[in-house]
């Protein structure tokens, strides 16, 4: 490898590793929810639906180690735990909103690219899961 390219790759990494974590189909979600304000770990849960215990408490601890949340126990029984969105958090809603509008608005030019695609290549299969593999399936139809 040629020391530009790694300079490359190193400069990269360390973008890369961040826009992973905010890039998150969770994260974005419940960065969004919380923009209205405090919420309960079960309000979450219930307003994004579809998220397991499990993945709505490893993704709320890893926005809070980022600093995007914080989490504040009130002692009482059971405990009331909530989580807020901290400056920077707030500061993140901007860029999500503006990448969130430009996916609604270019949508329809994907599921055509998806319909081409599929239309030339009717063997290839997607190679996602859920209702993004359907949405592509229905583009091509």
């Amino acid at each position: 490898m040629k020391p530009a390219e790694t300079e490359v790759q190193n400069d990269c990494r360390p973008v890369g590793e961040i826009l992973h974590q905010i890039g998150g189909k969770w994260t974005v979600l419940i960065i969004n929810l919380l923009s209205a304000g405090p919420m309960r770990f079960s309000e979450i849960k219930r307003e994004i639906g579809g998220i397991s215990q499990k993945v709505l408490t490893a993704t709320l601890r890893e926005l809070e180690m980022d600093g995007f949340v914080t989490r504040t126990v009130t002692p009482s029984i059971p405990p009331r735990v909530d989580y807020e969105l901290t400056e920077l958090g707030h500061d993140l809603q901007g860029p999500l909103k503006v990448l969130g509008k430009w996916a609604v608005d270019n949508r329809p030019r994907i599921l055509q690219a998806r319909g081409r695609y599929f239309a030339e290549n009717p063997h290839a299969m997607p190679q996602r899961k859920g209702r993004v593999a359907h949405d592509m399936m229905q583009a091509a139809e």
